[in-house]
């Protein structure tokens, strides 16, 4: 066992300043050396020799800013110290001084130093991703960067081997941050139970200190859409809508909260059902723009429905789940391509008129040929017309002279399985003279 110098503590006691200046030729510990305390790794243990004198160590910074630990021991203690971790500054060289000395006397020798060594950190891992394992697990992965240089190599500290742990950490709405699967050094993990929104981080962990990454947001999706409910065969129509993102924000030690977001660039698929019955597939694809809106343009052919798919997705830092707008109908119309009379609609009385119409898509059908009756203020049917791959034709001798009014009336069509609008021609003016 050592014992205290009572006679230097009485002499500093009794005369004051000219002894303490007597008393800084105290001996300088010796084999000052450093050492993890444990298997743990949660404190570092610093050992010396001395001749059982009073002691005071610090931590003393290398090229950094020296930590404000200071601890004094009793010269009936033992020749070592256990100084926490959390006493050591992340990132920076540091040694540990032990002295001879009291906080009443204060130094009274040199300091004697521990070998340099370094505290650095975990490298932040990045680039998760999150992809979803049937209906409620997520396989989660990410990059771990390469490890910086390390300008202290072999120090006594150093730890061979794998050590940094990744401790997986999820966020929902109304809860904390917590833990949802135990550390390891593996850059992949499968989490149970997690369906969005949530936010996933990454506590990345060695002997030294903690750092977050390899966050992702997880959101959740609503996707709604303009349909229109009329179009003409073969012109395109335009989809418009927009997504919303509902996501998990959390901040440190409170709850984790909901809020709704927008985002551009999301992927949209507009999905069609080409016959009754059958299955849905695209018709045409887009992206949201700034705010979450969307304009999609969509060719169309027959009648049928539409509707708008957000797709199940996963980046980098990011995933967002499906969403689908209500499905509409859009019933096509005949679209009009050529009507009229050959060689103009100027006849001499007696000549040959011959109407035409021409309309897409090309069908088979019977069209009728309407006058219009000043009389009876009516149009009434002149003779229906076979129309052959959506061309029809017919000719006439004009009689009477003056201006008759005609048209075409193009009745409704079954198409694929559904009702396509027939059309009714503009008037169409015959002069005779």
């Amino acid at each position: 066992m050592r014992f205290r110098n009572v006679w230097s503590a009485a002499l500093a006691v009794g005369v004051g300043a000219s002894v303490l200046t007597a008393c800084s030729s105290d001996p300088i510990p010796t084999m000052v050396t450093v050492a993890w305390a444990d298997e743990t790794r949660q404190a570092v243990q610093v050992s010396w020799r001395d001749s059982d004198a009073p002691n005071r160590i610090t931590i003393e910074g290398v090229l950094s800013t020296n930590p404000s630990y200071v601890k004094f021991l009793a010269a009936d203690q033992p020749n070592t110290w256990a100084i926490p971790v959390s006493a050591f500054p992340p990132d920076g060289n540091y040694k540990v001084s032990v002295g001879v000395g009291t906080s009443a006397t204060g130094m009274t020798s040199k300091l004697a130093s521990s070998p340099i060594f370094d505290t650095e950190g975990p490298v932040r891992p990045g680039g998760a991703t999150a992809t979803p394992i049937g209906r409620r697990d997520v396989l989660v992965r990410w990059t771990a960067p390469a490890q910086p240089q390390d300008f202290s190599p072999n120090d006594p500290l150093d730890v061979s081997g794998r050590t940094q742990l990744y401790v997986p950490v999820v966020g929902r709405p109304g809860g904390p941050l917590r833990t949802v699967g135990p550390g390891t050094t593996a850059t992949r993990q499968v989490i149970k139970g997690l369906r969005p929104p949530y936010v996933f981080q990454l506590r990345a962990q060695n002997e030294w200190s903690t750092a977050v990454g390899g966050q992702i947001t997880a959101r959740t999706s609503s996707t709604s859409a303009a349909i229109p409910a009329l179009a003409q065969y073969g012109v395109p129509v335009r989809i418009r809508g927009r997504a919303i993102l509902q996501q998990v924000v959390c901040a440190d030690e409170t709850s984790c909260v909901q809020q709704r977001t927008t985002s551009a660039g999301l992927p949209l698929v507009v999905l069609t059902q080409v016959t009754p019955g059958a299955r849905w597939t695209p018709a045409a694809r887009g992206a949201t723009t700034a705010g979450g809106h969307y304009d999609i343009p969509v060719a169309t052919g027959a009648s049928r429905p539409y509707k708008v798919m957000l797709p199940e997705y996963s980046r980098v830092g990011s995933v967002a789940s499906q969403s689908t707008s209500k499905a509409q109908l859009t019933r096509t119309v005949v679209r009009l391509q050529t009507t009229g009379f050959l060689g103009g609609a100027s006849k001499k009385r007696g000549q040959n008129a011959t109407a035409i119409v021409v309309v897409k898509p090309a069908m088979n059908t019977t069209v009728m040929l309407q006058s219009w009756n000043r009389q009876a203020r009516r149009w009434v049917n002149v003779k229906a017309v076979p129309m052959r791959r959506g061309q029809a034709a017919l000719t006439f001798k004009t009689a009477q002279p003056g201006i008759s009014v005609y048209r075409f009336v193009v009745p409704n069509a079954m198409l694929l399985g559904r009702v396509m609008l027939g059309k009714v021609t503009q008037n169409l003016p015959l002069s005779v003279r």
